[in-house]
């Protein structure tokens, strides 16, 4: 009989790099660097445990579907892949843990020269620039601010600078790249930290495998 294998699904980056230290509080060292190797999937320290290199927006569904039994990503994410699958609760995926790692936040950032505040009094209909749809669409509901959202995937800053949009929502860490793009943050809306996501049929089948790293990532955590 095969011995049962964990998958953890990480993307490349900071997540990976401060999920590092929590593996290795679970006894578990990952024995190749992402950064250098071409493997899309990484052997660690323990036979019975492999990591998975994926997107960021698709460890959710990794998790979700059973490619991996668990996996870390941004509170963000999470609250995309919730919004894309029908609202919290209705993936199914069990979130034991804020691993208070990759921090940052989501904010509002408009050019320097733009009257953010004068244009929400006077109940202007703001034209908003975001990877983050479901997001920036219930916090400016919640505001009462009327918007049209134009969806993009990178280089949010040039939408301002170039008139496509007067606002962006994006995550902001140091704030270098908006000072950079004359663009201020006017708004914060929420912290975000990365979380633990975990399959709840892996979470009974694989207990025994699951629960000790996840009560070594709390204990790291705590």
């Amino acid at each position: 009989m095969s011995q049962a294998k964990l998958t953890l699904a990480l993307s490349k980056g900071r997540i990976f790099e401060e999920t590092l230290p929590l593996l290795r509080a679970a006894g578990i060292e990952v024995l190749e660097d992402p950064e250098k190797s071409r493997k899309l999937i990484l052997p660690t320290n323990r036979p019975d445990v492999q990591v998975v290199l994926v997107r960021a927006s698709d460890v959710p569904t990794y998790v979700q579907y059973g490619g991996a039994d668990l996996g870390v990503c941004g509170r963000d994410t999470l609250i995309e892949h919730e919004a894309e699958w029908g609202g919290a609760g209705s993936v199914g995926l069990y979130q034991p843990l804020d691993l208070k790692i990759a921090k940052c936040r989501m904010s509002v950032a408009v050019r320097a020269d733009f009257d953010y505040a004068n244009a929400v009094r006077q109940g202007a209909r703001l034209k908003v620039a975001t990877k983050y749809v479901a997001i920036a669409r219930d916090f400016f509901a919640s505001k009462g601010v009327h918007v049209d959202l134009i969806k993009l995937y990178g280089s949010m800053e040039l939408a301002p600078l170039t008139g496509m949009a007067d606002a962006i929502v994006d995550l902001v860490s140091t704030g270098n790249t908006l000072k950079a793009n004359h663009l201020v943050e006017v708004e914060p809306i929420m912290d975000i930290s990365s979380r633990l996501v975990v399959n709840p049929a892996a979470l009974k089948v694989k207990r025994e495998l699951i629960r000790p790293i996840l009560d070594a990532f709390a204990q790291a955590t705590a």
